[in-house]
């Protein structure tokens, strides 16, 4: 079975992702379905705005813990996931058509990344949410700390990412994280809704007013995201790291909180 899914509903695009049984976390065969079913919504022009949405409890519990565990063993294996990943979430960030991510369950750590990349997000009320890496010794390193800046502001993205603090849909509302929240069982409603706005608007306008708000919203983009790369590659050969990986596993509180 695929782990991801295409569905159309006229002009929009569904992406899904749907490795439901593990409760949608990103490894690499999902990460590089992900980056061609991209690729190829941008580069067909009946599409005209993309979802990307979860199947399953959850929307994505974030970074398999398998390749947590991998990571652990030999940091030198972050680069390749990561490089996926900023490829496929690039491209949502770069094609001229508006683009959704619809978060219901859970959006955790750098499915978070991939919810920045995305225009617009729709939220269930109770959805948590949140970049939890610095839990373990981590940063976000896929566009976390690169992105969220420009869509909460400066202060709000320093909470979120120096606590590894979750929050709900209506939270994320209030700060601006979602554009929409709605209860679980009208979320697809509200999604739908604001395609229907976004379709109701002439496409070259849509897709040229993204790429100039982009560029005023994140003109260091490209250099941040390499300060992202410098700054996890110290972290994840620290011992920090490698204990708050082994408590992730472990399911205990690492050494280093609270000291």
């Amino acid at each position: 079975m695929s782990v991801v899914e295409i569905e159309d509903r006229g002009a929009v695009r569904h992406v899904v992702l749907t490795r439901g049984e593990k409760r949608n976390a990103l490894d690499e065969e999902l990460v590089g379905a992900l980056g061609e079913a991209f690729d190829t919504a941008a580069a067909e022009p009946s599409v005209r705005a993309v979802v990307v949405r979860g199947d399953g409890p959850t929307f994505s519990a974030g970074m398999d813990v398998s390749e947590l565990q991998s990571l652990a063993e030999d940091p030198e294996k972050l680069r390749p996931l990561r490089t996926a990943c900023l490829r496929a979430w690039t491209t949502l960030e770069e094609m001229p058509k508006p683009t959704i991510c619809q978060i219901h369950g859970g959006c955790i750590g750098s499915a978070l990344e991939l919810a920045l990349a995305c225009d617009l997000r729709t939220m269930a009320e109770d959805a948590v949410t949140g970049l939890v890496e610095t839990r373990i010794g981590l940063l976000p390193d896929v566009g976390g700390c690169s992105r969220l800046p420009a869509v909460v502001g400066l202060g709000i993205a320093k909470e979120l990412v120096m606590t590894g603090r979750l929050i709900d849909g209506r939270e994320a509302y209030r700060i601006g994280l979602a554009n929409r929240t709605a209860p679980p069982g009208e979320l697809e409603a509200a999604t739908d809704s604001l395609c229907r706005e976004l379709l109701e608007c002439a496409p070259l306008a849509v897709g040229l007013s993204k790429r100039v708000l982009d560029a005023a919203a994140k003109p260091a983009l490209a250099s941040t995201l390499e300060q992202e790369l410098t700054a996890q590659r110290l972290l994840a050969s620290s011992g920090d790291f490698a204990e708050g990986a082994q408590a992730f596993l472990d399911r205990r509180t690492p050494a280093f909180a609270g000291r």
